[in-house]
């Protein structure tokens, strides 16, 4: 596979992909594009603006109608609903119940409780549940 960069600040920024067949690395090429373009904004307690990249979120949470993200060591108000970040995010983030949008890649583990219901930790110890709704999905995609 050959790659190509050119540096030229007068244009806009593209990726472009030439390819015979989808594979899982272009998959992966895409997914890493737009985790890198989202332009998301978060906001602190005290008014603070913060460029936020996907790649540090841990997860999506609704609160009081409010949407945050919850990184290492923020929790930043973001001004979009949960299901345009779940469109803008991509393959990266899957929607684990009706207020939670969780990173993939920062899932910790997986625990099952008595009454069958899946607890997910993430790496920055927040917990939260997967709906019955949601199960399927998740399964498939973390390959279980």
């Amino acid at each position: 596979m050959k790659y190509k960069t050119l540096i030229d600040p007068t244009r806009d920024e593209e990726v472009v992909i030439h390819a015979h067949e989808r594979r899982p690395e272009i998959a992966a090429l895409e997914a890493y594009v737009e985790e890198m373009d989202t332009g998301l904004t978060g906001y602190g307690d005290e008014g603070q603006i913060v460029p936020l990249h996907p790649v540090n979120v841990h997860c999506f949470i609704v609160e009081n109608g409010k949407v945050f993200a919850l990184t290492d060591r923020e929790k930043l108000q973001i001004r979009l609903p949960l299901y345009a970040l779940e469109e803008r995010l991509g393959l990266t983030f899957v929607r684990l119940n009706q207020s939670c949008l969780g990173n993939l890649k920062k899932i910790k583990r997986f625990d099952t409780s008595i009454g069958g219901a899946l607890m997910v930790t993430f790496a920055n110890s927040h917990r939260d549940y997967v709906s019955r709704r949601q199960l399927k999905i998740v399964k498939e995609r973390i390959g279980f």
